[in-house]
């Protein structure tokens, strides 16, 4: 590691510990040249994750573009940024797990309805609108009548008195 007070490349580890997820490596570094303490981070280097948009365009997976979509549907919501970040890290690990280097959009979509539903019915609702691009009402009741129908039919919901 370059030292960025004097650029010696001579440097020692005095403190590593994991970081709190357990995903980086947190160094305390000293210069031997100049004696100036500083930090590094190591973690794993994963393969860039490309997105096959619906025309078959193809591009980076963003993390920014995830969590904006999911911020915009939690608006006005209790849910927190510490939640979405969170779901976002979970979803990105996921497709990692799940693809070798490409992922259809759709499978993001997906991923963000499944967390969004976990989180916040209003939100999943909101994504689930723009998501499927819901043209009239009905389209929005037969939505919210089926999560009602999976939720009483979930037996780690208990029961619930749905009208």
């Amino acid at each position: 590691m370059r030292c960025i007070q004097c650029g010696c490349l001579e440097d020692r580890v005095i403190d590593s510990r994991m970081s709190k997820d357990g995903t980086s490596i947190r160094r305390r570094r000293v210069c031997l040249r100049c004696d100036y303490r500083y930090t590094t981070y190591e973690q794993i280097e994963r393969t860039e994750l490309r997105v096959v948009k619906r025309d078959n365009l193809r591009e980076a997976l963003n993390r920014e573009k995830i969590l904006r979509g999911m911020v915009k549907a939690c608006e006005k919501r209790s849910v927190s940024m510490d939640q979405l970040d969170r779901a976002v890290d979970e979803i990105i690990s996921e497709l990692h797990r799940d693809h070798l280097r490409e992922v259809p959009s759709n499978e993001i979509g997906k991923k963000v309805i499944e967390k969004l539903y976990a989180i916040d019915p209003v939100a999943y609702i909101r994504y689930v609108s723009v998501y499927r691009q819901f043209q009239n009402v009905e389209e929005f009741i037969q939505e919210i009548s089926q999560m009602q129908h999976r939720i009483v039919n979930d037996p780690l919901q208990g029961k619930l008195n749905i009208p």
